[in-house]
């Protein structure tokens, strides 16, 4: 037990290191992983109350039907194998009811928010497209 203890410090112990090299190897300061601004347009509290009604459809309003899911996963691959689209175009919220398709969320522009609806709308099993997209305007 003692050997296995042992072996495992000293596998976190050099794990350790091997991070803190990796992290160092741009010219010995910390770089965060991830950067970008701030903006107050990131801000999405009135979408957020606007989404607090009942009756707004949100994905957590979603079915467990087997046509249902299938038709959202068939949606959602469409969308994402589609890679003209930008990164908010393809994490759109899509909800499916009784194969009416509701597309919710940001998308750069009206070429991409006509995109998104046309490929879910060539979807097997899309009955009708309620197209909510929003066009971010930063």
């Amino acid at each position: 037990m003692r050997t296995l203890t042992k072996l495992f410090g000293i596998t976190l112990f050099f794990s350790s290191v091997a991070v803190m090299a990796s992290d160092n190897s741009h010219g010995g300061s910390s770089v965060p992983a991830v950067t970008g601004v701030v903006t107050k347009n990131a801000d999405n509290t009135n979408l957020n109350a606007r989404d607090k009604g009942d009756d707004t459809l949100t994905p957590q309003k979603q079915t467990n039907s087997k046509s249902d899911i299938d038709v959202l996963a068939a949606v959602r691959k469409s969308i994402v194998d589609d890679e003209s689209l930008s990164v908010s175009a393809h994490n759109v919220k899509i909800v499916t009811l009784n194969g009416a398709v509701t597309l919710r969320g940001p998308v750069k522009n009206t070429n991409e928010k006509n995109r998104v609806a046309e490929l879910a709308r060539k979807v097997p099993g899309v009955v009708s497209i309620d197209n909510q997209l929003d066009i971010d305007t930063k």
